[in-house]
């Protein structure tokens, strides 16, 4: 008993002390560079999300700061960053707008909506509600995240115009409001903000090293603080005093609470997907393994955190998590590198501030807005298959004529009702050759498993509901040292949609970084239009795709097989063979 109990893995009381075991000085100066990389972008990025949901700019540094310094202690990605996001700013927006309430209300409802929202994330780890996402295909995400867009980028319009006109609930109405007030626009503000644009893409195209955000806006800060001098003045941010950083305290209202709930859960959901989506794909490209769990009792305890320090709702950011990576990370300590500088930032850097153009900062976010609609992903889910650009229409259309929490309900509830037409998770048999040559399925045990080639086959269902097992048996098999080619026989797979195309692509690019090789056989006309339509054969190579042949039922496998035996550069190899499959009983043996 003894033996079992010292055989098991330590587990350490805070997961941040998991990152410092053996921490080096190395460690912490390229966790010091990364951390200021980031903390450049997220001041004025913390700005820009707290104008987008209609709060004072502060908010959104606060936040930044908060969930920098907090979100490394519980979390176990080594790189997410935590602070307001595009996404949750605009859900935020029109969660609030939907009530229609007038701006004080919303400040003072903040600190109680950001309890709600951090008692939703807590009670959803504790009983594993992390699952859900399983569920929720990229059509639901990508519909919500371009109708998210247009509305940052019509309620934006109106400050980089120049115009004073009341925010509307959803992009319609947005759009009609624009329209009707367009007529009293500021040539003035128009040029400031098409000059910061231009700037701005000009400095991110050219010259990428430097912060591009927080130079655009020193750039109209100058031209507005000359402005006066030729009669001509444009509105400003409200400064923020040298060393204020006022503390909120939330009050609990019944009536307030009935009414926030929709938007809390709506938030607390839209929170898990983003986050959990960017923790695991840079964890895949780091070789690196999260436990969604454990990050949302991270943001649910940043949330809490915020609700006392005049914060707003936290998630993953894509764009300051992606920089944290790309900056040469090596644990949570460039979070919270970032977060201190933000809190410096936040006490000593407050009244410049008020020198920020707001048609300016509203130029940038409308960027911000531009960059979030992907043209490519979004064909590759109209193309694939129907139930793909079923949900994708109808999460879009929902995000366009209603509030955004309708949207995600709308989307999310379509993805179910598919999922439940299908079944959910797809068998994957281990098969081989026999002594005459013909393919059979075949029972390997474990230490049996020492070969350069390995063949999947896969049968039943491959779409967004099974993509997580498909992956994580794709995660094993790349991970093998002595796997140098992979089969995947996909002859009875069925109902393949964008989500597991794109992951089987996604699959083959992190196969190849580590010199794998991915080969498909026995792929039937379905999957090849999915296939094709998502652009996962060029990523594949034709050249390493086999089509199910009906008059030779092992021809492609025997094609595929040879085809990676030329990869190897070999004649001959060894057949690791892999799968799993499921017993009469339903569990998986």
């Amino acid at each position: 008993m003894e033996s079992e109990k010292s055989s098991k893995p330590r587990r350490f009381r805070l997961p941040l002390l998991k990152f410092l075991k053996g921490y080096r000085k190395q460690d912490l100066l390229a966790d010091g560079k990364a951390g200021a990389n980031v903390a450049l972008l997220d001041f004025p990025q913390g700005m820009a999300y707290a104008m987008i949901a209609g709060l004072p700019v502060n908010f959104g540094i606060y936040s930044s700061a908060i969930g920098s310094l907090t979100g490394p202690l519980l979390g176990s990605s080594r790189f997410l960053m935590l602070g307001p996001t595009n996404a949750s700013a605009v859900l935020l927006l029109s969660g609030f707008l939907a009530l229609d309430w007038p701006a004080e209300s919303r400040i003072a409802a903040m600190p109680l909506l950001l309890l709600m929202i951090g008692a939703f994330m807590v009670a959803g780890a504790l009983v594993r509600a992390d699952i859900v996402i399983r569920y929720v295909s990229r059509s639901v995400v990508t519909g919500y995240v371009s109708a998210a867009a247009l509305l940052i980028i019509v309620n934006q319009l109106k400050p980089a115009l120049g115009i004073e006109a009341p925010r509307a609930a959803t992009f319609l109405e947005s759009l009609i409001v624009t329209a009707q007030h367009i007529g009293s626009f500021s040539p003035a503000a128009l040029a400031l903000s098409a000059s910061t644009i231009l700037v701005a893409v000009a400095l991110k195209r050219w010259l990428k090293a430097i912060p591009y955000v927080a130079v655009s806006l020193a750039f109209a800060a100058a031209i507005a603080w000359f402005a006066p001098r030729y009669g001509v003045s444009f509105a400003s941010l409200d400064a923020v005093p040298v060393g204020s950083w006022p503390l909120s305290m939330p009050t609990f209202d019944l009536q307030q609470m009935h009414d926030l709930l929709g938007v809390a859960f709506a938030i607390a959901f839209l929170s898990l997907l983003e986050s959990a989506s960017i923790a695991k794909a840079l964890a895949s490209q780091a070789g690196d393994t999260v436990d969604i769990r454990q990050q949302m009792i991270s943001m649910g305890v940043a949330d809490t955190v915020n609700a006392f320090g005049s914060g707003m709702p936290v998630s993953g950011s894509l764009t300051r998590s992606t920089l944290n990576f790309a900056s040469g990370a090596r644990s949570p300590v460039s979070s919270m590198v970032s977060g201190a500088i933000l809190v410096i930032g936040a006490l000593l850097l407050g009244p410049i501030i008020g020198f920020v153009p707001k048609s300016a900062l509203a130029a940038l976010v409308i960027l911000v807005g531009i960059s979030l609609i992907r043209p490519s992903t979004i064909k590759a889910l109209v193309k694939a298959t129907k139930s793909d650009a079923a949900t994708f229409c109808i999460t879009f259309g929902a995000g366009l004529v209603f509030p955004l929490d309708t949207a995600i309900y709308a989307g999310v509830a379509t993805s179910v009702l598919l999922f439940l037409k299908k079944a959910s998770i797809p068998d994957m048999v281990e098969y081989g050759f026999n002594e005459q040559g013909e393919l059979t399925e075949k029972e390997v045990s474990p230490d049996q498993r020492n070969a350069a080639i390995s063949i999947m086959h896969v049968e039943g269902d491959l779409f967004f509901g099974s993509t997580d097992v498909f992956e994580e048996q794709l995660r094993h098999l790349v991970d093998a040292p002595e796997i140098k080619a992979i089969i995947l026989r996909l002859k009875n797979a069925r109902h393949l949609d964008a989500t597991g195309a794109l992951a089987i692509g996604d699959f083959a690019k992190q196969a190849k970084k580590r010199g794998v090789s991915v080969v498909v056989s026995g792929a039937m006309p379905e999957i090849m239009r999915v296939l094709t339509n998502t652009g996962v054969i060029s990523i594949l190579g034709q050249e390493n795709v086999f089509e199910h042949t009906p008059d030779n039922l092992t021809l492609s496998t025997r094609s595929a097989l040879i085809r990676a035996q030329s990869v190897l550069g070999v004649k001959t190899a060894d057949i690791m063979l892999f799968g799993k499959k499921r017993r009469e009983d339903g569990e998986e043996s």
